[in-house]
């Protein structure tokens, strides 16, 4: 194998816009799901992350011929200072995912993505990502009328379910739900904004497992999502996420089958936790 073809290899997840980002917050979903909640104004309290959060990631490309090669970084912080949009009272979340070393040479990442999302209804009232890819670049702006269920880009607005939301917001909104009940070939279903459109993620609960990376070992919850057909999320390499099997439910790894070896994402840093991290075990 070449490096070129490990390059080339690798490039796949990052060929559609946002497509591992997107898969690494989306597949965190809770048992209950948007599209359950009723219309009319919702109050939600006690989320289990707060300001200040912020975890760092480390992409890797991994095959039998190259072992582990680090291909990029991605980040998710929950910034400090409180933000008022629109007239809401918000916190203001800012994701990060970039190559680095030899993998920027061939295809350059750097891509931004930005939620401010209603403390009251935890639901976003403004998005944004900016997406350089190789040669593709893409920009959205994208304002939320939950009252109306409306979505507006500059190009088009469309409908959308109760409390719709963005690739980013989803996560930490997702994060507040009860895990402690799921058992072994349960699903469910989540929906997302993109691109003008409303997505639908699939998301199967493996089961519980121990998980050990850099940091340490881990008890995790293990997801695996099945996206949408016929879309630029159709699942063409199978995919499984690890989450903290605590009250913090952060994802310790994502991982993606390639055609020729595996790309991962470990957790790296973390800082600015809520809650303990239960979830570590201690070595011996």
């Amino acid at each position: 194998m070449t490096l070129r073809s490990v390059l080339n290899n690798w490039e796949r997840p990052f060929r559609y816009p946002a497509r591992v980002l997107v898969v690494f917050l989306v597949v965190a979903a809770g048992t209950h799901v948007v599209h359950a909640v009723a219309s009319g104004s919702r109050h939600m309290t006690d989320p289990v992350f707060q300001q200040g959060e912020k975890l760092e990631y480390r992409a890797m490309y991994y095959s039998r011929l190259t072992g582990n090669v680090t291909a990029g970084d991605v980040s998710l912080e929950v910034r400090p200072e409180n933000r008022v949009v629109d007239g809401q009272e918000c916190l203001h979340v800012v994701g990060l995912a970039n190559t680095r070393g030899v993998f920027s040479l061939f295809f350059k990442v750097e891509n931004r993505y930005e939620t401010f999302i209603g403390k009251e209804a935890q639901a976003p009232v403004r998005f944004s990502r900016t997406v350089r890819e190789g040669r593709y670049r893409r920009e959205d702006n994208v304002v939320f009328d939950h009252g109306n269920r409306l979505a507006a880009s500059e190009r088009d607005t469309i409908t959308t379910s109760p409390y719709i939301q963005d690739v980013l917001s989803v996560f930490y909104h997702v994060r507040n739900f009860n895990m402690d009940t799921l058992s072994p070939g349960e699903y469910f279903l989540v929906d997302f904004y993109l691109r003008d459109s409303v997505y639908v993620s699939r998301v199967m609960f493996e089961g519980r497992e121990q998980v050990t990376t850099s940091l340490g070992t881990f008890n995790t919850l293990r997801f695996t999502p099945e996206m949408q057909k016929g879309t630029s999320f159709e699942q063409r390499y199978p995919m499984t996420l690890w989450l903290s099997d605590d009250r913090n439910r952060i994802p310790i790894r994502l991982e993606s089958g390639l055609v020729m070896g595996n790309a991962r994402f470990d957790l790296e840093t973390f800082r600015g936790l809520r809650h303990g991290f239960g979830s570590y075990v201690p070595r011996p």
